[in-house]
């Protein structure tokens, strides 16, 4: 199989639909947000047309007041690749999310959990908020803290139980880089400035498009509560406009800056795994470099 991956605003939603074209194949999302029902603009998710008829699997998975889980995602994707193999056809990862991806391609296997260390750490941050356990992962996984961002409590105090049960650091309980099936990873490689300017250009547009207009729509479903979907990128912000807290002009500028950060923690997360090939983003022949990679790996 072959997973297109790296920071988010890169082209990986189309790159993997051209594979998918050429070689037969059916994609597989793995950006944890686009698999939230209702959330297409802030996610930037594909719509039908842009499709292109390529089967899309694992998009509108759960309800906005589900919590994530990986461990779920793992088991979704499982069947969703098994079931793309049996047809014959090839399955094309294609997401920004880096356990996500590692999840579906490697041999990944979940800590357990302490319910009362869970209950604790969750207590402190509804009276601390995430910033305080953020600063405290840094202290003591500074890898981990580099790739979560600072306002996603779930998954700053899933990393603080792990670290507590197992007295390791949280990184140090991810195995080593062993795919589970053969599998070649595809990332898209964007300058920096660059990046931050396509970045900005995206949010512009996902505000012209009725980001606004579409989280009104989610909060009356529950957007608000949703532990993981009430913090993605741009909702989160926009909550705080329909709040009275900001204005949309606020609003805006923090989506840019908090996206920015986020896409430089995905290319460091990726930029760590050394089976991943890069190939730069706007090359005019980068379908035909991806295909030459993919076949040249497997």
């Amino acid at each position: 199989m072959i997973a297109v991956v790296g920071p988010t605003a890169a082209g990986k939603s189309d790159l993997a639909v051209d594979l998918a074209l050429r070689l037969g194949g059916e994609a597989v999302n793995a950006d944890s947000m686009q698999l939230y029902r209702g959330m297409d603009i802030g996610t930037a998710k594909l719509t039908a047309e842009e499709r292109r008829g390529v089967p899309h699997h694992l998009l509108d998975v759960w309800d906005v007041t589900v919590a994530a889980s990986v461990a779920e995602y793992q088991r979704l994707a499982d069947e969703a690749i098994s079931g793309i193999r049996g047809r014959g056809r090839v399955p094309v990862l294609v997401g920004g999310s880096g356990l996500y991806v590692r999840a579906a391609l490697d041999h990944l296997e979940f800590p357990g959990t302490d319910a009362a260390v869970r209950a604790r750490l969750e207590d402190e941050l509804a009276a601390s908020g995430p910033g305080a356990l953020h600063e405290r992962l840094r202290g003591l996984d500074p890898d981990a803290a580099a790739a979560i961002l600072p306002s996603n409590g779930r998954r700053l105090v899933r990393a603080l139980e792990v670290i507590e049960i197992s007295g390791r650091p949280f990184t140090a309980t991810m195995p080593d880089h062993r795919y589970r099936r053969p599998a070649v990873q595809i990332g898209l490689s964007v300058p920096r400035p660059e990046l931050d300017e396509r970045i900005a250009l995206r949010v512009e547009r996902m505000w012209e498009a009725g980001l606004v207009e579409e989280v009104r729509r989610l909060e009356a479903a529950g957007l608000r509560d949703g532990l993981t979907a009430g913090r993605a990128l741009g909702y989160a912000q926009v909550l705080r406009v329909l709040a009275g807290e900001w204005t949309e002009a606020q609003a805006k500028e923090d989506t840019v800056r908090t996206t920015r950060r986020f896409a430089r923690r995905q290319e460091s997360w990726f930029r760590r795994d050394p089976r991943v090939v890069w190939l730069p983003y706007d090359a005019p022949d980068l379908l035909d470099q991806a295909l030459r990679s993919a076949h040249a790996v497997c």
